[in-house]
C-alpha cells in the first residue's frame, strides 16, 4: 500500500531558556547570566531535570525572605566608612520593610490608577511617620529597596505597584545553582540541530511557511516557527517581521518593561572576607548602595560577584571592563581596606548586548491586564515563547522553560491540525515522566 503523501516528519522543537554567558575563570564555575533557581520544589518544572542530571542546590532563603532570593541572617552589611551595621539594625529595620509593604496594599486599593512602588512607599511614610527611619537605620532602608529593585532588574519609580507582587513565587526559597545553568543547557540541547551565528535580521510568514533571513543573507525554511528572543531584542525591533506585527502585539511589546542586571565578577587568590552571603554597602539612595555575592560560601571558591540593577546597571556599561573593575575594588575597599587585587575578572552588559538588550521583563506603571495573553497570542504559524510569555513565572528559567514548551507543543498541534496525518515525536529528550521521582534535590547549606 502506497504510504500517505501528506506525511511529513516533523523536526523536533526545542526551546533553550536564556541567553548564557558561558564565559568562566579558569576551573571555576561561574554564571554572569542566570544562576539562581527560584523555588526550590518538585513543582518547579527543571527540578526533574536537575535532580537527573545529578546537579546541587545551594539555598539562600526559606519562603517567607524580605529579600526574596536571600534570608536576613546570612549577609553582612558595612556603611560608606566600612563600619559594620549591627545585625540588630538590620533586622529591625527589614521588619520595618515589610510592614511598609503590606501597607502598601491599602495604598493600591484606595488608588484606582496605577502608581509606582516609591511612589506607594512615599505615601505610606507619610501617613504613618512612625515608619519613617533616620540616619543610618534610613540608609539599611535604601538598601532594602536596592535589593527590591535586583529582584525586578528596574528602579522602583519604574515598577508597577498593581502588580509588583502578584507574581505566583513557587514554595521551597531560592537556591544556586552551584555549577550554573549550562549543564542544564547542554542536556536539553542534546541531539539537537543547533545552529549558532544565526543573527535573525526578519522572519516572513507566507504561503503556510515560515522564511527566517540571518545576517549573511541565508534564509531557512519552516512549516512554522516558534519565537523565544528576549523581549530586549522585540523591543528595539532587530527583527523586521513580514507581513508587520499587528497593532496589538505591538503594543504588548511596548506595554512590558525590560530591566537590566550586571554582575561584576572578582576571582582573587585566597579569601579575605567574612563567610556570609552577601556583603552590602548602605548609602543615602538606593542607586548608591552595592552588594557582593559571595560564592567562596556557595561553590568553595574565591569569588565575589557585585551585582547592580536599574538604571545603575545601564550607568556602569558606560565604563570600560577595567574601569568597572576598579569602581567595584573602591566599594569592597570600603568595607575591607586591606582587600588584594583580584587575579582576573569578568563584566557583563547585558543592557547592550545586542543578543538581550536588557535582562528580563517587569510590570510598568500602568501595564494593561491582558498583556501577557497578548504577548504569547500566536500569528498564524509563528508561536511566541520566552519568559516574558511565562504564564505566572517571567523573569525566572523555569519561566522561560515552560512557556517554550508550551509555545513548542502549541506549534506541533498547529501543524497536526494542518498537515493532517503527521508522525507525531516527541518534543524534548528529557520529559518530566521520564525521570524517576526518587531522584532528591541535591540541596546544600554552609
Amino acid at each position: 500500500m502506497e504510504k500517505n503523501p501528506t506525511k511529513k516528519k516533523i523536526k523536533k522543537v526545542k526551546h533553550i531558556p536564556l541567553y548564557v554567558d558561558s564565559r568562566s575563570f579558569p576551573n571555576v564555575n561561574i554564571s554572569l547570566g542566570a544562576i539562581w533557581l527560584h523555588g526550590v520544589c518538585n513543582e518547579n518544572p527543571l527540578a526533574p531535570l536537575i535532580r537527573s542530571l545529578g546537579l546541587t542546590l545551594y539555598r539562600t532563603s526559606g519562603d517567607n525572605s524580605v529579600l526574596y532570593d536571600h534570608d536576613l541572617e546570612s549577609y553582612t552589611l558595612y556603611d560608606m566608612h566600612g563600619r559594620k551595621i549591627p545585625q540588630q539594625v538590620v533586622i529591625e529595620v527589614g521588619e520595618t520593610f515589610k510592614r511598609i509593604l503590606k501597607e502598601t496594599e491599602k495604598v493600591r486599593d484606595e488608588y484606582v490608577n496605577d502608581i509606582s512602588v516609591l511612589q506607594a512607599i512615599s505615601i505610606v511614610l507619610d501617613s504613618h511617620p512612625k515608619l519613617r527611619q533616620e540616619g543610618l537605620a534610613y540608609e539599611v532602608l535604601q538598601w532594602y529597596i536596592c535589593r527590591m529593585e535586583a529582584w525586578f532588574a528596574a528602579d522602583a519609580d519604574m515598577i508597577s505597584l498593581k502588580n509588583w507582587d502578584q507574581e505566583q513565587v513557587l514554595s521551597g526559597g531560592h537556591g544556586l545553582m552551584v555549577k550554573g545553568y549550562e549543564p542544564v543547557i547542554k542536556a536539553l540541547a542534546r541531539d539537537i540541530d543547533i545552529r549558532l551565528n544565526h543573527r535573525v535580521t526578519k522572519i516572513s510568514s507566507l504561503f503556510n511557511k515560515v522564511i527566517v533571513s540571518v545576517d549573511d543573507g541565508r534564509k531557512l525554511i519552516a512549516d512554522a516557527a516558534v519565537v523565544t528572543v528576549p523581549l530586549g531584542v522585540l523591543k528595539a525591533n532587530l527583527i523586521h517581521f513580514e507581513p508587520k506585527l499587528p497593532e496589538w502585539k505591538v503594543s504588548a511589546i511596548s506595554d512590558l518593561g525590560v530591566g537590566s542586571e550586571n554582575k561584576i565578577a572578582l576571582l582573587f587568590d585566597s579569601v579575605f572576607w567574612p563567610n556570609v552571603e552577601l556583603l552590602g554597602i548602605v548609602a543615602p539612595t538606593s542607586y548608591a548602595c552595592g552588594y557582593f555575592l559571595n560564592l567562596h560560601k556557595a561553590t568553595g571558591h574565591p569569588v565575589l560577584v557585585y551585582m547592580a540593577a536599574g538604571r545603575f546597571a545601564y550607568d556602569l556599561e558606560k565604563l570600560s571592563d577595567e574601569s568597572a573593575a576598579k569602581f567595584v575594588m573602591l566599594q569592597l575597599k570600603k568595607m575591607f581596606p586591606d582587600a588584594k587585587e583580584p587575579v582576573q575578572y569578568l563584566v557583563s552588559r547585558w543592557g547592550t548586548d545586542p543578543n538581550s538588550l536588557g535582562c528580563y521583563c517587569y510590570d510598568k506603571v500602568g501595564k494593561p491586564v491582558d498583556v501577557y495573553d497578548r504577548l504569547r497570542e500566536p500569528l498564524d504559524n509563528i508561536f511566541f515563547g520566552g519568559e516574558a510569555v511565562s504564564m505566572d513565572h517571567q523573569g525566572s528559567v523555569h519561566g522561560a522553560y515552560s512557556a517554550g514548551v508550551m509555545a513548542a507543543e502549541n506549534c506541533q498541534s498547529y501543524l497536526l491540525g494542518r498537515l493532517g496525518d503527521v508522525e507525531k515525536i516527541p518534543l524534548a529528550s528529557f520529559r518530566t515522566e521520564n525521570l524517576e521521582a526518587a531522584f532528591p534535590l541535591q540541596i546544600s547549606r554552609m
